[in-house]
């Protein structure tokens, strides 16, 4: 199956907001409203799914109102990009349910993150279509539209152009403690990529949130593994045993010796991760001592977030004290002349 790269957002497109795990009508009208005003300074029109502020006693709403309404923004000719309007617990739900036909003959860009997972690897699993990894419409309130903010400008670059990025540390990590039972924020200096394996490598980028992309083994909605380097990340529920276990799963696959190399997102403090359980604990896996292997990239469930392409291509060089990481949505991006 080719790769099929969506349209790149312009000056006057239209952007559809729609429900796939939990409810837009979960967030404030106000929170909507910002967000809408801050996409309007890119010359983007918003639009909403029609069921997308329905909430049911999970905080979601059925079935059929999310399959629908993603159904209507693919078949919308006028639409040019659909922000999912927050993560949750149960979007893979609606993986059955959906006319791949229709998706794949209006290939159009999709972002999510977190329990996001399931859709953007189903689709691009089923269709080819690229997808996207990244802040989802509720994610952007707490996004200064500026290019010096690290959120704005990978989301920016990926969604807007067509251009090779090269992937840089945030100088700072923002996140949220739940220790005491409510959110609390933390800000700390990051201490730049974690070099755990050496080695070069590029493949096709699949993955994100480790846990849900698990949800799809098995299923005729789990992408290849096979010429792939893996970007997986959890959030603060997931501690070194669970993110052990989980990594663990995926190498059992029939195709995982087939992966490139792996990028690994931020661990929420909550995680209690640290460089060296995370380095003893991927050298303790013998299918991953001759791939490259990064991690603390600024992905997941921390601020600032990168967005990448799911489909996408990475290319990875790492080196004793060197990490150069670059993502692009074909091959051939970084050959030297």
């Amino acid at each position: 199956m080719q790769n099929i790269i969506p349209p790149r957002l312009q000056n006057g497109d239209e952007i559809r907001t729609v429900t796939l795990s939990q409810s837009l009508g979960s967030i404030t009208l106000n929170h909507a409203e910002i967000v809408k005003q801050k996409l309007a300074t890119l010359g983007l029109k918003t639009s909403f799914g029609h069921n997308s502020i329905k909430v049911d006693d999970t905080g979601s709403n059925s079935i059929q109102d999310r399959v629908d309404d993603l159904h209507a923004a693919f078949a919308d000719k006028a639409v040019k990009a659909i922000f999912v309007a927050r993560g949750g617990m149960n979007c893979n739900q609606i993986l059955p349910y959906l006319d791949y036909d229709l998706i794949a003959k209006n290939p159009k860009i999709i972002i999510g993150y977190s329990d996001i997972t399931a859709i953007i690897n189903a689709i691009y699993a089923k269709t080819g279509i690229i997808t996207y990894s990244g802040p989802g419409f509720s994610s952007l309130k707490s996004v200064d539209f500026d290019d010096d903010d690290f959120t704005y400008k990978y989301w920016h670059k990926a969604l807007f152009t067509n251009e090779p990025i090269e992937v840089l540390p945030a100088k700072n990590i923002v996140d949220e403690s739940y220790k005491t039972g409510k959110p609390e924020s933390l800000e700390y200096v990051s201490d730049g990529f974690w070099i755990i394996n050496e080695g070069v490598c590029e493949g096709t980028i699949v993955g994100s949130n480790l846990c849900t992309l698990n949800l799809l083994q098995g299923t005729q909605f789990m992408p290849s593994l096979v010429d792939s380097v893996l970007f997986v990340e959890d959030d603060h529920e997931s501690s070194a045993g669970h993110f052990d276990r989980d990594l663990e799963s995926l190498t059992h696959l029939p195709d995982f010796n087939k992966v490139r190399g792996i990028v690994i997102g931020v661990f929420q403090n909550d995680s209690y991760v640290n460089r060296e359980i995370l380095t003893k604990l991927i050298k303790n896996k013998p299918k991953l001592a001759n791939i490259p292997v990064i991690a603390n990239v600024n992905f997941g469930h921390t601020k600032p977030m990168l967005t990448f392409p799911i489909g996408g291509i990475a290319s990875l060089e790492v080196s004793t004290g060197s990490t150069r990481l670059i993502i692009g949505t074909h091959y051939g991006f970084n050959k030297k002349d």
